[in-house]
């Protein structure tokens, strides 16, 4: 099998997992977050400082590789981790989440999604064999079945007929997957915020025997409240010698919930998203580094951190770089904010060998301002 799953240790407070994930290219701690390389690159970052902030897995999107440069040109160099010298893990999605969430003019049928592309506007149709032919082409070590993903809120019969039909795809994803010795296809696990829906979509998947699950539909604009309340009664149903994946999340409260509800494996542009437009992630809270009063600030991003950014820059120099548009100020914001989280999964994965990770998550929480009635969350 491509995909393994080793079990360390259960966090006795919580239940949380500490484990490894086995892949062909190398293996990886857990809970892990997984910085997000869209077109093959993590966007202003090289291979080389994902490696030096301790990155051991990155996720790419098989929709925006489809249309550019084309999995076949992909496949034509070797596969993903040699276009891109990444010889780490590699996660791939299987594109529905992007065509469901950038094509305003989409029809799903049961043979798959017919849609316009978001750069050309060109008629496309992706379909279950379609997503793991483009997917078994790229060559990353973890892929994705092409599910449907939902809005939140949807009503319940919508939310019924999208997880039947996502375990329809399921099953034609696994037929068509042809690399199943050196790629790992993992299912996901859909339902919204019905718990009996939740359960008919992890039984549908778990008969199917996947080498790992992913539990999708999650962050899409619901309350936390109801993400965390959703992992409470969908995790538990998920088998607990493969991997579990919580898809798009990536703000430090979700990551640390995430984990003591079980969850192993976490993916977000968040970090990267937010360090462009100058926001960084301290153990303080976030600061906006381009607001004016940091302007004359000569002290780092975060004093509490020992990256490579807040040994050698200030805040009124990033500001600078940021309000100036320079490229390489957002690279720096980019280097710490994933710096940032790489370390706090270090610390998650410190405190559930020491069985403390609700005393770690009540003083993070403390720390970075979580308790308070205003907090200003991501």
């Amino acid at each position: 099998m491509a995909i393994t799953y080793e079990l360390i240790k259960e966090d006795q407070q919580t239940g949380a997992r500490l484990g490894r994930v086995h892949t062909p290219h190398g293996s990886f701690d857990t809970p892990v977050f997984m910085p997000v390389g869209t077109l093959a690159t993590v966007k202003t970052m090289s291979p080389e400082e994902l490696k030096e902030i301790g990155a051991q897995i990155i996720l790419s999107n098989t929709y925006h590789l489809w249309l550019r440069p084309g999995e076949d040109i992909v496949e034509e160099a070797g596969g993903l981790h040699t276009f891109m010298n990444w010889d780490g893990s590699i996660l791939t999605d299987s594109g529905g989440f992007q065509v469901f969430s950038l094509s305003d003019m989409r029809k799903i049928e049961e043979e798959g999604v017919h849609f316009r592309n978001h750069l050309s506007g060109e008629k496309l149709f992706l379909s279950p064999e379609k997503s793991i032919q483009i997917q078994n082409s790229l060559g990353s070590d973890i892929i994705m079945a092409f599910d449907e993903c939902p809005p939140y809120p949807a009503e319940y019969d919508y939310i019924k007929q999208s997880v039947e039909r996502t375990s329809r795809w399921a099953e034609r994803c696994l037929r068509a997957h042809k690399r199943p010795e050196d790629q790992g296809l993992f299912g996901i696990v859909q339902g919204g915020e019905y718990e009996d829906l939740r359960k008919q979509s992890a039984r549908d998947l778990i008969s199917l025997d996947f080498p790992g699950y992913a539990v999708g539909g999650l962050s899409v604009g619901e309350p936390k409240e109801v993400m965390n309340k959703v992992l409470d009664f969908t995790t538990p149903l998920l088998p607990k010698d493969k991997p579990r994946y919580l898809m798009g999340v990536g703000s430090p409260d979700s990551l640390i919930d995430g984990a003591i509800r079980g969850i192993d494996m976490f993916d977000c542009v968040l970090p990267t998203r937010i360090a462009r437009n100058g926001t960084c992630m301290t153990s303080r809270g976030r600061l906006v580094v381009r607001n004016a009063k940091y302007a004359r600030d000569f002290r780092p991003i975060d004093e509490n951190c020992d990256c490579y950014v807040c040994q050698n820059y200030t805040r009124a120099y990033i500001r600078h770089l940021i309000k100036a548009n320079e490229i390489f100020g957002m690279r720096i914001t980019t280097y710490h904010n994933l710096y940032f989280l790489v370390k706090l999964m270090e610390q998650v994965r410190q405190a559930i060998q020491e069985d403390r990770l609700l005393d770690f998550r009540e003083e993070f929480f403390e720390q970075y301002g979580f308790n308070k009635p205003d907090a200003k969350n991501f």
